[in-house]
């Protein structure tokens, strides 16, 4: 392999790689090829490049991706600069806990939305990774933006990985895809909900779907995608009647469904306090807190949920990381007052 700037008047400061076939990369497709001799580009990456025809071998542009190629062809691939994001670069403080050139973690706080959409087109996580990191993203599918692999809803605080070029990105979305059924990806998650379970620990596995008449929720129906979670009790508070009226759990997803653990737990009779979209029906049940608990439940203003915990395997060097992240002060609040109550 051979990699140098491109020639003058032949790109805009982007970067020609050049590969030699050696015949054993599994196929002779040229898509498939590069991606084993590139792995760094994705594959949508590549057939893009390849069809705008920046991908020549002998001299001519090669723009058909299932071209076959021969062992000892050699192949350049004209990767021009990244173009600027959509979306503009903003000043917003973030919370990093680690940072290198492929990836980057935060823990994200309340009320900060993940990515521009109608009625947030700016002041999003993607809007200050843009100014954060500037020319340290390499460009996601050619457009220097970072990638998002994961979301937490705008009231979900905690931790968040996002890559910050091609081969990240690739690797991460495989990892959060399998969920650590084969490799070291977790996630845990700290839930305060309504009631206390029967038992001490327990999965709930039931498919998610677009809610039927409310679009802008999810809910557990038959036609949906595959949802697994697995909770365990970590403490039971009781009320001002003595009875049980509220508990901590800790949470890990075995997939990545939207409101995942929101839906699951409020499927079974437990939803999140604070939370006005799965849980607005227990809002009675605030009447049976001490008023400490009533104080802080209304101060939280939001799901009691917080991503605590993360674990990866780093997509350059295979690293195990793993961080982790306290209650945020409202949440702190919130189970100092529940264990008042007791």
């Amino acid at each position: 392999m051979q990699d140098s700037a491109l020639e003058p008047g032949s790109s805009n400061g982007g970067q020609r790689l050049e590969v030699t076939v050696g015949g054993d990369e599994g196929s002779p497709r040229l898509d498939r090829v590069l991606a084993v001799l590139r792995p760094e580009l994705s594959r949508s990456r590549l057939k893009a490049l390849i069809l705008a025809g920046s991908v020549t071998a002998k001299g001519a542009p090669i723009r058909d991706p299932a071209y076959h190629v021969a062992a000892g062809d050699t192949i350049t691939i004209d990767v021009p600069e990244a173009v600027a994001p959509e979306p503009l670069g903003e000043d917003i403080a973030l919370d990093i806990l680690y940072e290198d050139d492929d990836i980057i973690v935060i823990d994200k706080p309340r009320g900060l939305v993940v990515h521009p959409a109608a009625g947030h087109e700016s002041g999003t996580l993607v809007n200050a990774l843009i100014a954060h990191c500037g020319a340290s993203l390499s460009g996601i599918g050619g457009v220097r933006r970072p990638g998002i692999v994961h979301r937490l809803d705008k009231d979900t605080t905690g931790l968040m990985v996002i890559a910050k070029n091609d081969q990240a990105h690739q690797s991460l979305t495989a990892q959060f895809a399998d969920h650590g059924r084969t490799g070291p990806m977790q996630r845990g998650y700290m839930a305060f909900i309504w009631g206390v379970p029967s038992r001490q620990r327990g999965t709930i596995d039931a498919p998610i779907d677009r809610h039927p008449f409310a679009r802008e929720k999810m809910a557990v129906r038959q036609s949906g995608r595959e949802a697994i979670t697995h909770w365990e009790l970590q403490a039971a508070y009781r009320g001002r009647d003595g009875k049980p009226v509220a508990s901590f759990l800790a949470c890990q997803l075995e997939t990545g469904r939207t409101h995942q653990i929101r839906v699951h737990l409020a499927h079974i009779g437990h939803p999140l306090m604070g939370d006005a979209v799965y849980g607005p029906h227990f809002k009675t049940k605030a009447g049976q807190l001490g008023t400490q608990g009533k104080d802080a439940l209304t101060a939280l203003g939001r799901q009691a949920l917080h991503a605590y915990l993360l674990a990866l395997e780093h997509p350059r060097t295979g690293e195990f990381l793993h961080w982790e992240s306290a209650l945020p002060e409202d949440l702190l609040l919130l189970q100092r007052a529940l264990e008042a109550a007791v």
